[in-house]
């Protein structure tokens, strides 16, 4: 499906667009605790061979707590953003989240998890999975008991 429409692909920022305009209000009404931050991803795939390609905005995080895992078309990313020691300094504003978060990126395609790499520059952290290429050579499956066949052999 990398080349096709996922008509899921845009529900996470949906998602996330959806709490900066409402997180306030449930936050400071006591409906929400905080549990940390999403990091916003791009995930695309290209070359020859193909892969998976996902940039994770990372700034900030000290790259040695990231985790990274593969589970089917899944990966997970976990971390934390350390907090800002706070005393003598007065905020006007505060946009950079921090603290633990935990991303769940679903894959549109099968990924050779074995051979990932994984890369830390300027913030981003990069991360390229090889697609699964599917034997596209055809091969007859014989019926046992067709004509012309014996079960038991390959014909």
């Amino acid at each position: 499906m990398p080349l096709g429409h996922d008509p899921f692909a845009n529900f996470e920022r949906m998602r996330r667009e959806i709490d900066e305009l409402f997180g306030d209000v449930f936050e400071r009404g006591g409906f929400v605790s905080r549990r940390g931050f999403s990091p916003r991803v791009d995930v695309y795939y290209c070359g020859d061979p193909p892969k998976a390609v996902v940039n994770v905005d990372l700034s900030g995080v000290d790259i040695d707590e990231v985790g990274l895992e593969i589970r089917g078309r899944q990966l997970l990313i976990s971390g934390e953003r350390a907090t800002q020691e706070a005393e003598g300094r007065l905020y006007q504003q505060i946009e950079i989240e921090r603290g633990p978060f935990r991303r769940v990126v679903e894959l549109g395609a099968d990924v050779d998890s074995a051979r990932a790499q994984a890369t830390y520059d300027d913030g981003v952290l990069r991360i390229e999975i090889p697609l699964v290429r599917h034997d596209e050579s055809v091969r007859r499956v014989p019926i046992e008991g067709a004509r012309g066949t014996q079960p038991g052999t390959d014909e």
